[in-house]
């Protein structure tokens, strides 16, 4: 992708036809390059020119000071703090360690909630109450009340926390039949509307609420360096300031600000992910090694960052990537002495799907290295969660991990909890939109989401006014993902797995703007 001057297209939507287009033609619109003779304004170059430099940068430098001092909108509490160190001093090991273990819906069951009482729990790609992937939104709110209900009983465990449930709500609530979907963020990025993205954040957080979900695993913050990196759509765009902006309406959108309805009764618990550089590994390896000097990850991919953590979101993911050979689960230097203690980060830091078990001496099922690195959460599907469970615990007993880094982490999930009104709110089912189901796919939401689709549309050339088609025109949309919604509204959506990825869809679509431009 180069920066080019995106020219908004002005569509009318038909008043005689309900056909739900709009998600293919954002999707169409995300992958159209175009042809070489667009005109570019002399902004859209100065930011190509200073990316460039920052790229081709040689700075040196490994102190941490390149990193800034950030001015978060959330302080803490006093009365907070009193909360969490004595509810702290009263808890055993091995319910500290249980509130750092994330397991998946389809590895445990409300059995295991009620014995173990973990911090928080999720839902991945393809997985449903029920393991069923037409559950209604009933369903979900079954689910939750059922795991809130026996995180609080401390019949087994001995304490009576409330339980956090994460779910990948990155478009929508993309999970839940019938909810509203938006443009994909490679999409929405073209739009650069913050306004419609804070928007777009706090109908998602209201359709998460409704199936009493606390907790939605975005934004996003991704700069993509690599248009070869399978999952670019995910990004915003290769503009640090639009993913910074973003970042920071996405935050406040779906927590509300720090200085109004912050984490209240129609909002979610954000995190900013994945940090740091995911979108710049070298070659666009997934996963992969990230090569830039610190002053680049600075400059460019820890913008979101800045944004998102400025605005108060509560929690960040680490990434799976590394930088300079280190994996960021168990890189100690980014996750506590850069985010935890130079940019002031009082939230916790998540893994991402067993993250923990790629670090050097690690497994799924052990990782000490991963804690003492600043992970405060392990996300753990499969069976892996029990043997990591029991582990950890050993290894805190042993002395691998010292008991000083278990209250930190343990203070830092407290602390958002408490922030969050978990401890106070009524139980999934009584909460304010529990089960209002009207809210899933509001046809307010989907007005919104028909605005998002028509400010992401970008043309880059009309030749022969090729535009506006006309109404008896014939179009050729080929391949498998022409008749196929999943493919054509994103990634990780309900169709059962965790990334869709459009490839088919945008060769298609690529090539037929070339045929074009050809002419």
């Amino acid at each position: 992708m180069k920066y080019n001057k995106l020219i908004q297209l002005n569509a009318k939507n038909s008043t005689n036809k309900k056909i739900n287009t709009g998600i293919f033609y954002c999707v169409f619109s995300m992958i159209v390059f175009g042809c070489n003779d667009v005109n570019h304004d002399e902004n859209s170059l100065n930011t190509i020119t200073n990316i460039k430099a920052l790229d081709d940068s040689s700075v040196e430098q490994s102190t941490i000071d390149v990193w800034p001092k950030l001015d978060l909108a959330v302080k803490k509490d006093t009365g907070i703090e009193s909360k969490i160190a004595q509810l702290l001093a009263t808890m055993t090991l091995e319910q500290k360690i249980a509130q750092m273990i994330q397991p998946e819906i389809r590895d445990i069951s409300v059995d295991d909630m009620r014995k173990y009482g973990f911090g928080s729990y999720l839902n991945g790609g393809g997985s449903f109450p029920n393991h069923d992937k037409h559950a209604t939104p009933n369903d979900w709110i079954n689910l939750a009340e059922a795991m809130y209900q026996a995180a609080i009983d401390d019949s087994l465990d001995g304490v009576s926390i409330p339980t956090m449930w994460g779910t990948d709500a990155v478009h929508g609530h993309n999970n839940v039949i019938g909810a509203t979907l938006f443009p994909h963020n490679i999409g929405l990025g073209a739009a650069n509307n913050p306004a419609l993205i804070e928007q777009i954040a706090a109908i998602t957080a209201t359709e998460v609420m409704v199936t009493g979900i606390d907790w939605v695993f975005a934004p996003t913050v991704a700069v993509v360096r690599d248009d070869r990196w399978g999952r670019t759509y995910e990004g915003y765009s290769e503009d640090p300031e639009i993913v910074k902006s973003y970042s920071s309406a996405i935050v406040k959108g779906l927590q509300g600000s720090a200085d109004k309805d912050f984490l209240g009764d129609q909002r979610v618990i954000s995190t900013v992910k994945h940090f740091v550089g995911d979108g710049g590994t070298d070659g666009g390896d997934d996963q992969g090694n990230n090569i830039a000097s610190e002053q680049v990850l600075v400059n460019i991919h820890a913008q979101g960052y800045v944004g998102g953590l400025t605005a108060g979101a509560q929690s960040v993911m680490a990434s799976f990537n590394s930088w300079h050979g280190k994996k960021n689960h168990g890189n100690k230097y980014l996750l506590t002495n850069v985010l935890k203690e130079r940019m002031g980060f009082d939230g916790f830091v998540v893994g991402d799907w067993n993250g923990h078990g790629q670090v050097k001496g690690c497994s799924n099922e052990s990782c000490p290295q991963a804690v003492n690195a600043g992970l405060d959460i392990f996300m753990v599907p499969t069976n892996a969660w029990k043997p990591l469970y029991e582990n950890t615990i050993a290894q805190v007993r042993n002395g691998e991990i010292a008991e000083s880094r278990i209250d930190d982490a343990v203070s830092r999930i407290l602390r958002v909890k408490f922030r969050a009104g978990l401890f106070d709110k009524p139980s999934r089912t009584k909460r304010a939109l529990s089960g209002k189901t009207e809210l899933i796919g509001a046809i307010e939401h989907r007005q919104v989401a028909s605005q998002a689709v028509r400010e992401s549309l970008v043309l880059l050339k009309n030749k022969n006014n090729i535009l506006p088609l006309s109404g008896n025109q014939k179009v050729l949309v080929a391949g498998d993902g022409a008749d196929n919604i999943g493919k054509q509204s994103g990634g990780g959506l309900l169709l059962g797995k965790v990334l869709i990825i459009i490839i088919l869809i945008s060769l298609v679509a690529v090539l037929f703007m070339m045929a074009l431009c050809s002419k």
